[in-house]
């Protein structure tokens, strides 16, 4: 087991103390309502300096057009959020579940549009090839770790959405802009994943 996977695996065993809040969801008035379940898988690459595999969604798809994501989406019958993020990220980015060293789940996120998202945080071997699924992903990269976890780089917005003033994260990375549901998940596991 290389380093990075232990410091991964001590930090998601750390219980929450009162000083770490995360967050739900989008919304806290859907707390309690049915929601599809669904998941992500946060890869991380095993090297010196640890990076985090992202897809851009094409421009084409209904929900979430354009938008910086992880790899993941709805949970088919009978599958549990594991295998759900290693099928998916294989659907969308080529990434074969057996190079995946699972690490865990991590806390699961609600979006205002009705998916209840389990991260998936799992460790892949550096320069991989990954090939983008022409109908779900425009392009596939990858950024430091350390910079999604360093708390200087999730910048909060708000914004009107459906009658209502929402607020959400945002983090620049390059000529990217994640923010909305990736963000939070982010935002989490930096609170999460705090080591020195």
């Amino acid at each position: 087991m290389s380093d990075l996977h232990a410091r991964l695996r001590d930090a998601m065993a750390v219980p929450l103390t009162p000083d770490i809040e995360l967050m739900p969801g989008d919304h806290r008035e859907l707390a309690g309502m049915a929601a599809t379940p669904a998941a992500v898988l946060v890869a991380v690459t095993d090297r010196a300096e640890p990076g985090v595999i992202l897809t851009q969604r094409t421009e084409t798809l209904r929900r979430h057009a354009g938008q910086v994501a992880f790899p993941g989406g709805r949970l088919d019958p009978g599958e549990d959020a594991v295998t759900a993020a290693l099928r998916e990220a294989m659907e969308e980015v080529a990434l074969p579940p057996a190079c995946v060293t699972v690490i865990g789940e991590a806390d699961r996120y609600r979006t205002g549009t009705g998916y209840e998202v389990t991260p998936v945080l799992g460790v892949v071997p550096p320069d991989l090839t990954l090939v983008a699924s022409e109908a779900e992903v425009a392009a596939v990269f990858e950024v430091p770790l350390a910079f999604l976890l360093d708390r200087a780089n999730h910048r909060q917005h708000s914004g009107e959405w459906n009658g209502a003033v929402r607020h959400y994260y945002e983090i620049a990375w390059q000529d990217r802009r994640i923010w909305g549901a990736t963000a939070a998940m982010i935002v989490n596991l930096a609170a999460r994943l705090r080591w020195s």
